[in-house]
């Protein structure tokens, strides 16, 4: 664990030492500046039991300044000339003692974020978009904060999310399956089992270890074995389980589907227009939850809201256009005209002859 404040950088060894004290500092009224902080919180709530109260997370911070999920050292390097030390990827981090080149590395992951937090703060308040960034923070510790179900997690799955009936009572338990091991394993869900491979999972639910092995987005070391076995047991509970409850969120219409390109399309430039990293703005999910007229999008509250949601509400009213202009892709008020090909034009063309 590396922790900085004013000019004290320390290195804490979790294999020796207790952190879970590490509590009340969590806890306090202090601000926690981090660099891509999901997964930090993941461990700090596993192991601590609670996360920062207060946060700032310096990838996110850099996306409202127009960069789209820098690195540390990218970041460090663009915004104050600081050159990290290159990282050795297959470094053992486990083995005792570290060695120098380690704890080089780990401390300069901390040592320069209290000055980039503060570059980026004042970046913000001149963007006037620090509330925005806040709002943004405060909906990561929020979100970690709440103890995650593992009979909801499918739910945190695109592609599962449109299943119905009994592919999605198997996705369901796939992805439960898939929470209580990464826990047991202590990693991530996603190098337990892939998303494509849960949905994929689902829809074919296999019953044996060659045809699970056989399914999309499954490594074969997963499919022998134990795992693969507890993951078919997973799978034969979704299969006699009752089908989850609509979650209430309504379906986009298929008429809608050409307006969410569209608005996709248009959004990405947008982003770009006002320098912000496109994902941060809208994923396709958050714009076709817009369109079809859920209330819960996260189009239809905060900065988002007051940033698309007019524009968004105009083109489903008709009362505005995308155009292309010179490269990009612009709003503007609709004409109502219908533009059609002339057929006096089409005979000119074709040299008088009479069109077909």
């Amino acid at each position: 664990m590396q922790l900085a404040w004013d000019d004290q950088v320390v290195l804490v060894d979790p294999l020796a030492v207790d952190i879970a004290p590490m509590a009340e500092l969590l806890d306090g009224p202090g601000l926690a500046v981090v660099h891509a902080a999901s997964q930090d919180l993941e461990v700090l709530l596993a192991t601590c039991g609670t996360v920062p109260r207060r946060l700032f997370d310096t990838q996110l911070a850099a996306g409202f300044l127009g960069s789209s999920t820098p690195s540390l050292a990218t970041l460090l390097a663009g915004e104050l000339g600081v050159r990290l030390p290159k990282a050795d990827r297959l470094s053992d981090w486990l083995r005792r003692p570290l060695s120098e080149r380690q704890l080089d590395y780990a401390a300069s992951d901390v040592a320069h974020l209290i000055e980039l937090h503060a570059k980026q703060e004042r970046q913000l308040v001149e963007h006037g978009r620090l509330a925005w960034a806040e709002g943004e923070f405060a909906t990561l510790v929020a979100d970690a904060r709440d103890a995650r179900d593992p009979d909801e997690a499918w739910r945190r799955v695109r592609e599962a999310r449109r299943l119905k009936d009994r592919p999605a009572a198997v996705a369901r338990a796939v992805a439960a399956w898939r929470e209580r091991r990464a826990a047991e394993v202590n990693r991530p869900v996603r190098h337990v089992l892939s998303d494509l491979a849960v949905v994929a999972i689902a829809q074919r639910a296999p019953r044996t270890l060659d045809e699970l092995a056989d399914v999309r987005g499954v490594d074969r070391g997963i499919s022998k074995g134990g795992v693969g076995r507890s993951i078919l047991e997973a799978v034969e509970a979704g299969l006699v389980a009752e089908p989850p409850a609509d979650d209430g969120a309504p379906e986009l219409r298929r008429d809608l589907r050409p307006a969410a390109t569209l608005a996709s399309a248009w959004l990405a430039q947008h982003a770009r227009d006002l320098d912000l990293d496109p994902g941060m703005m809208a994923t396709r999910t958050d714009i076709e939850s817009y369109l079809s007229g859920d209330g819960r999008s996260r189009l239809r509250s905060g900065w988002r809201a007051e940033v698309v949601g007019k524009a968004l509400d105009g083109l489903l009213d008709g009362s505005v256009a995308v155009a292309f202009d010179h490269g990009d892709l612009v709003l503007e008020a609709r004409s109502h005209v219908p533009v059609t090909p002339l057929q006096s034009d089409l005979q000119a063309r074709q040299g008088g002859e009479s069109a077909p």
